[in-house]
């Protein structure tokens, strides 16, 4: 199954393209799932049909789904008492009720991560569809699978479970209890969760379709929302660009239509596919509108992100590691090594990412950015660098 991912700033009308891409692929015979954390019916809107936390029938071929966050959020909490039903008991703790949950602050968030995994695990479809919050968050939501996974190895490492029988002896010793079974039973439910999400975020067949107006201010978005997919291993499939005006529109939109011309000028230059919607002078409603808008179908051949390491050992002396950095600044850039990880920042944003195991045995010597590419220099180890005889 393909999976494609539409963000873009604020106000671009992602939520709307996100529903003319999947009503396209379904009139193409695709089985499509549009999947949205809009606590409004921003896509039944657009479509013309009403949605809800059930998925939803809401054209031939298409299914639209609004999971609710507070319901899953209770079954959780519920789970959680239950299994936690001791330790609650010894701190006088007063249990919730169900009907006491509200939604919490990134509720609908984390709820969107687990109904990406449940329909990608699912094969009832062929495309799904995800209405993405704006850039910002959708970044740094594409990144929490990863980021937590890691928190989870390192606050609770799988290797100390095998340590189970040793841990009422070594409770003793230490003098505080240890982490009893449940929660590292708990973790490792976690970790398989947020790693099955994380696989559906690297399978080759999952793109980022970008939404922006083109301007100035959709200039500026698009080049850090490449950024930070970029570093993110994602790929960008395609750039709506949104709303553009005719060209017919009258000497009072001649500023306007400039600006647009000159950004979409600036956007065909890039490595992805540019495709202009048109503004119909209202808010678009319904399969009819949505057809007008002439959204493209979604690439049916994705190019996968690549980080490749050459070998340059005979002509240099060192291994390159090559990361696509597409619009990154020389001097927005830092890496840090720890250990077998490097720390990346461009500018604004940030990951921790394992080394490849050929670099572990090896320490930085270096790096340069050239033509979008950071190509970071790796110079073996002699202590760790096998070597002829050893």
């Amino acid at each position: 199954m393909r999976t494609i991912l539409i963000t873009g700033p604020g106000g671009s009308g992602r939520t709307t393209i996100a529903a003319a891409t999947a009503l396209t692929a379904a009139r193409e015979g695709h089985r499509t799932l549009l999947l949205s954390a809009d606590r409004t019916d921003t896509p039944g809107t657009a479509l013309g049909a009403a949605t809800g936390p059930d998925p939803t029938g809401a054209a031939e071929r298409l299914t639209v789904w609004r999971p609710d966050a507070s319901a899953r959020l209770r079954e959780d909490l519920t789970a959680f008492q239950t299994r936690a039903a001791n330790v609650l008991d010894l701190l006088g703790a007063a249990r919730l009720d169900a009907e006491e949950v509200t939604p919490l602050p990134g509720a609908e968030k984390l709820s969107l991560l687990r109904a990406l995994r449940d329909a990608a695990l699912s094969e009832r479809h062929d495309l799904l569809v995800v209405d993405l919050p704006a850039i910002g968050q959708a970044l740094a939501l594409l990144g929490l699978p990863e980021e937590l996974r890691r928190y989870l190895r390192r606050l609770l490492p799988p290797e100390r479970q095998a340590a189970r029988a040793l841990r009422p002896v070594l409770g003793r010793l230490a003098g505080v209890p240890m982490p009893a079974e449940w929660l590292y039973e708990t973790a490792a439910r976690w970790d398989v969760e947020l790693a099955a999400v994380q696989a559906v975020l690297a399978d080759r067949n999952t793109a980022v379709r970008l939404v922006a107006e083109p301007g100035p201010a959709g200039a500026d978005a698009v080049r850090d929302a490449c950024l930070g997919l970029a570093l993110r291993g994602l790929r960008t499939e395609s750039l709506i660009a949104n709303r553009v005006l005719p060209e017919s529109g009258g000497d009072w939109l001649a500023g306007l239509l400039a600006q647009q011309r000159k950004t979409l000028d600036g956007w065909r230059e890039q490595p992805y596919d540019v495709h202009p919607v048109p503004h119909l002078g209202r808010d678009p409603h319904g399969p009819d509108d949505l057809e007008a808008l002439a959204v493209p179908g979604v690439n049916p051949a994705p190019a996968p992100v690549e980080w490749p390491v050459t070998d340059r050992m005979a002509e240099d002396g060192v291994l390159v590691w090559h990361l696509p950095l597409p619009g990154a600044i020389r001097e927005e850039l830092d890496l840090i090594r720890r250990g077998d990880e490097l720390l990346i920042t461009a500018g604004p944003f940030r990951r921790i990412v394992p080394l490849p195991s050929a670099l572990r045995r090896c320490t930085v010597a270096g790096a340069a950015l050239r033509e979008g590419e950071l190509r970071i220099r790796f110079a073996p180890d002699p202590g760790l660098w096998p070597t002829a005889g050893r």
